[in-house]
């Protein structure tokens, strides 16, 4: 990886290639290793270090962006020459913004560790070894177990023509693994900066305790039913809205807060916010134009509070027919690297603790007839404004009666507004930083929600 020293010396090299206004380089990359088993047996181990840098130019208000793999003094002049030739062709933007100085992009954002030599030393043998306790508990029950195993290194860097020098590291380890039998199935995912927080064990356990007590799924009615989300099914449904609480999707008339920011739109127990600082989360304390990061409270006790915007963004903004009803206008460095059609997004959700957390347990006892979760797939939007998902239970579905787990059923589909399912949250789980498949991590609970809407049963 490039330390800072090395990424401000290639942006050295750049600056006096470039005849440009403004320059902007991005730098990133890494190395990640990865160990990938199925039927009890691990069957690749890649591993695989990359590197980019990424130029971009302006001149009078035309910006356009080139990138390459090769830090050589040739391929540097090359990408340079690049960008500068793509910037020429393009048509002015009267709304680009010089890019951001070192006194607009504020100080760093001090963050908590986000990079641990435990998980970069993790090498094949060490994984492996993960794999076999996992693997130990797939024989002992009869069970077959599939997942993975990798850990990595990685850096990101901006540097500008108008100060910006911005510079981060972080390691990752993820562990997932699901257990499959006859006629059922269980899984349990969890990612970590540090390696030494990961249970393969653990998981393996609770992945084979779902997959056996769902053995033999019966069939049942669908329709409104109570239903118990664990944190991975929370996350995978709730990541389907958060890019719409950019100021973007906002003058874009694509977001379903528009007409609805400052109204209470969710439970009086909803509470969350966008927090780069937190202990639980992971990422840079910059955005893809080298601004600190702020928290931002996005939903306080149901009602829409506030947006996130990049600087373009915010300055359109202020001068549109919307301003008056979206609050407090600003860049809060959430936009994404220049130029893109997305804006910005929230990209660290943190959701409040209740004021009365309970157990998956003590939600189950508190049941009389429900189904309990454990994760959702194949997710798709239906209407963007009402925010309609549809999608599947797997990998561990119960019928819960009379406060107990009584036996695993068929999968179901749903169709589920989130806006109704977050105005109904009758209980919920201290937040914990949980993994899915269909959206990025998050520091979200599981959740209790009346009447979710189950529309038909699938045929596994």
């Amino acid at each position: 990886m490039l330390s800072k020293e090395q990424a401000a010396e290639i942006f050295k090299r750049i600056e006096k290639l470039t005849t440009a206004e403004e320059v902007e380089v991005l730098m990133g990359g890494g190395r990640s290793a990865l160990t990938r088993f199925a039927n009890n047996t691990i069957h690749q181990n890649v591993a695989e270090e990359s590197h980019f840098i990424s130029v971009r130019t302006a001149f009078k208000g035309r910006t356009a962006r080139a990138t390459t793999n090769k830090f050589d003094d040739e391929s540097l002049r090359s990408v340079v020459a690049a960008a500068e030739a793509l910037s020429k062709v393009q048509h002015p933007d009267d709304d680009l913004l010089p890019m951001a100085s070192a006194a607009e992009a504020g100080p760093a954002t001090a963050l908590p560790p986000r990079y641990f030599a435990e998980t970069v030393a993790v090498g094949p043998a060490e994984r492996a070894a993960g794999v076999r306790e996992m693997v130990e508990i797939a024989k002992r029950e009869k069970l077959t177990a599939a997942g993975i195993f990798s850990n990595s290194e990685s850096f990101e860097a901006i540097f500008n023509s108008r100060g910006i020098a911005r510079h981060h590291t972080e390691s990752s380890s993820v562990v997932s693994v699901t257990m499959l039998a006859k006629d059922s199935s269980g899984w349990q995912k969890a990612n970590s900066a540090d390696v030494r927080r990961l249970e393969p064990k653990a998981l393996a356990e609770i992945a084979t305790r779902k997959a056996r007590e769902s053995a033999g799924p019966k069939e049942i009615t669908p329709g409104k039913l109570a239903v118990i989300l664990e944190p991975a099914a929370v996350l995978d449904l709730i990541g389907f809205m958060f890019y719409d609480f950019g100021g973007m999707a906002i003058l874009d008339q694509r977001s379903f807060l528009n007409e609805r920011v400052g109204s209470k739109l969710f439970g009086e127990n909803v509470t969350f916010w966008d927090d780069v600082t937190h202990p639980l989360q992971s990422g840079a304390g910059f955005d893809g134009e080298g601004m600190a990061r702020e928290r931002v409270e996005l939903v306080k006790n149901g009602v829409v509070q506030q947006l996130v915007y990049a600087r373009n963004t915010a300055a359109k903004v202020k001068s549109s027919a919307v301003a008056a009803k979206l609050g407090t206008i600003r860049a809060t460095g959430h936009g994404f690297p220049l130029p893109n059609e997305i804006g910005e997004a929230p990209m660290n959700i943190v959701f409040a603790p209740p004021s009365s957390p309970q157990t998956t347990e003590q939600m189950i006892a508190s049941t009389e007839r429900g189904v309990l979760v454990t994760r959702l797939w194949y997710i798709r939007e239906v209407d963007p404004y009402e925010k309609i998902l549809t999608g599947m239970t797997r990998d561990g579905t119960f019928l819960i009666e009379k406060g107990k787990v009584k036996h695993g059923i068929r999968n179901f589909r749903f169709n589920q507004s989130l806006i109704e399912m977050l105005s109904k949250v009758e209980a919920m789980s201290m937040p914990v930083r949980a993994s899915g498949e269909e959206s990025f991590d998050m520091v979200v609970p599981a959740m209790k929600v009346g009447d979710f809407n189950f529309t038909e049963v699938t045929k596994f």
